[in-house]
């Protein structure tokens, strides 16, 4: 089936994202970020929006974690073949690194919508006999190599990106949509395609404005330290003099150094944070810049377990075509509520069992954590009093720890995150049961966040520009203790849909968070989920009807179409 024509005839939205999760089991994504970028897909493709994805191949994957009994992570390449499910494109372009022609050929997959739609998606090789034995590499690794490595591949991302997208016949873009800074470089192909014969010296302001017209920008990022940067004799050394004299003009450059974010702001018309938290955050880290908001949501078909599914599809038959339809959840017995849940645990249970030998008891109250294992995001504060942690259980009743994520190879202190988690299991047992199941995927993930009995967020404020792991758990009734940061702002009402962890403080007190974090537990949650069971379901089925009915993939697609989408224009070549 062809896409609606909202723009047009033939105009698309090419959507540039470093990691674009397209398959459980395709290893082209780390985290959060790209299941983003492959849940807007999926919903462009639900809707009928003329969408385009644009990312890396990435042969080598992201990684394959193994743990061994102390938790220290080895981390091996985890390849895949693209031959099983992609087609490769028959064309090629090339761009200029380093004062050499680097070959790009591109495979194509189709993201399929739940209405017959597709959308398509570009995965960038250079993976090709003409080019070294060092470019061939470049589209290899996700995150991987040295600062030189890491521009090579932005280059190839934005630039090779562009000439792609117009090789292949999508000349008449409406919007050139940036998710994260990686793809920024693309702003200055499209300059030298408008510019013409002249290129990049021959550009004009009237061309600059032309290109900022058609770009939109979301930064994902509330913190200066996880912006990619560059020293400019880098830059020079790897696109040129003449691009880094553009670069200089233009003001996308500090102290020496490109900046990955500010080339993005510079030359985008439409600038978006990932929750309201956000916005504000980067109004503060980018002043001068037109911020506005559009809260992250997720593909609510993809994340949906099957016995949740096969409950909306009797009582909200429209859920898959219409996210807000799960508005009206209300409905829903809370025994049919339950009955999902426990019929979800079980498999979560079995699942466990078999990645790590560990049995857990389906009748205990289980909390869950998964996502990337980084510093920030306190994996271990749950365990910053084991003493009160035993106290709570033997006050209230038993307690059971799920834990996944992977750590960065290079991510030392996320490394020992996962240490410290295994430290507590062993100091626990016998009276608290700690798992950590490894090599994080999206299969375990949506195990984890459909069969936990609430989601456990602690990130350090405001270091959390919206996580998106809580929604996810949302979609199957499994209701949030987060600290109030990034999206849980939002979507808590207190008691209703969940529980916040402290208040509203701007930055993070561990210690007040932590025994913050025991209260919850002892006072409001374990008492409900064991003394209340039908209190417990009413919250579990306001986190569908509330959080899930919001934080969800086709709203925000229809927020981007109408904010960011609707206005830009592609600048003519």
């Amino acid at each position: 089936m062809t896409t609606i024509d909202i723009f047009g005839p033939k105009r698309v939205v090419a959507y540039f994202s470093m990691e674009i999760a397209i398959e459980p089991d395709v290893p082209t994504y780390s985290g959060g970020l790209g299941v983003l970028a492959g849940d807007l897909l999926r919903a462009g493709a639900d809707l009928g929006i003329p969408m385009v994805g644009v990312t890396l191949l990435h042969r080598q994957g992201y990684l394959h974690q193994r743990l061994d009994a102390q938790g220290n992570q080895t981390a091996e390449p985890n390849p895949w073949n693209p031959e099983a499910l992609c087609s490769r494109e028959p064309v090629r372009v090339s761009i200029t690194l380093e004062g050499r022609e680097v070959a790009v050929t591109a495979w194509r997959y189709l993201v399929q919508g739940e209405s017959g739609f597709q959308a398509p998606v570009l995965l960038l090789d250079t993976y090709l006999m003409e080019n070294s034995e060092f470019d061939r590499t470049l589209t290899d690794h996700l995150y991987g190599g040295d600062s030189y490595y890491r521009l090579c591949q932005e280059a190839v991302l934005g630039m090779a990106g562009v000439k792609m997208l117009h090789a292949l016949g999508y000349t008449d873009v409406q919007a050139y949509h940036m998710n994260e800074g990686h793809s920024a470089l693309l702003a200055l192909q499209l300059l030298a395609q408008r510019a013409g014969p002249g290129g990049l010296s021959a550009a004009t302001a009237e061309d600059a404005d032309a290109v900022r017209q058609a770009c939109v920008f979301t930064t994902h990022t509330p913190v200066a330290a996880g912006i990619d940067q560059f020293p400019l004799g880098l830059v020079e050394r790897v696109i040129g003099h003449e691009a880094v004299a553009t670069l200089r003009a233009h003001q996308c450059c500090l102290d020496d150094t490109l900046n990955m974010t500010h080339l993005a702001l510079v030359f985008s018309r439409y600038i978006n944070g990932v929750s309201m938290r956000h916005e504000e955050i980067s109004r503060d880290m980018f002043p001068g810049y037109p911020i506005n908001s559009v809260s992250n949501g997720v593909h609510c078909p993809t994340w949906t377990s099957q016995p949740f599914a096969r409950l909306y599809d009797r009582y909200l038959p429209s859920w898959r075509s219409d996210s807000f339809n799960l508005r009206y959840a209300w409905k829903i017995p809370l025994q049919e509520v339950l009955a999902a849940h426990a019929e979800v645990k079980a498999q979560l249970v079995e699942e466990v069992a078999r990645r790590t030998g560990v049995r857990l008891n389906p009748s205990t109250f289980t909390i869950g954590f998964a996502r990337r294992a980084a510093l920030y995001k306190r994996a271990d504060l749950l365990f910053s009093s084991p003493d009160r942690l035993t106290e709570i259980v033997e006050r209230v009743g038993p307690i059971q720890v799920v834990f996944a994520g992977n750590a960065h190879p290079a991510d030392t202190e996320g490394a020992g995150v996962i240490r410290r988690v295994f430290q507590a299991a062993e100091q626990l047992k016998g009276r608290i049961t700690v798992v950590w199941v490894p090599n994080y995927d999206v299969t375990v993930a949506k195990l984890m966040v459909a069969g936990s009995d609430v989601w456990l967020n602690t990130p350090h404020k405001p270091y959390e520009a919206s996580g998106t792991s809580g929604m996810k758990a949302a979609m199957n009734g499994v209701p949030s203790l987060s600290v109030l940061d990034g999206w849980w702002i939002e979507g808590c009402v207190d008691g209703v849909t969940g529980w916040s962890i402290g208040g509203l403080d701007a930055v993070s007190d561990t210690e007040r968070e932590a025994a913050a974090l025991y209260d919850r537990l002892e006072w409001n949650v374990v008492p409900l989920y064991y003394r209340d069971p039908r209190g417990f379901a009413e919250i579990m089925r306001a986190a569908i009807s509330l959080n899930g009915s919001f934080f969800n993939a086709h709203r925000m697609l229809v927020q981007y179409v109408t904010n960011a989408y609707r206005q830009a224009g592609a600048p003519s070549a």
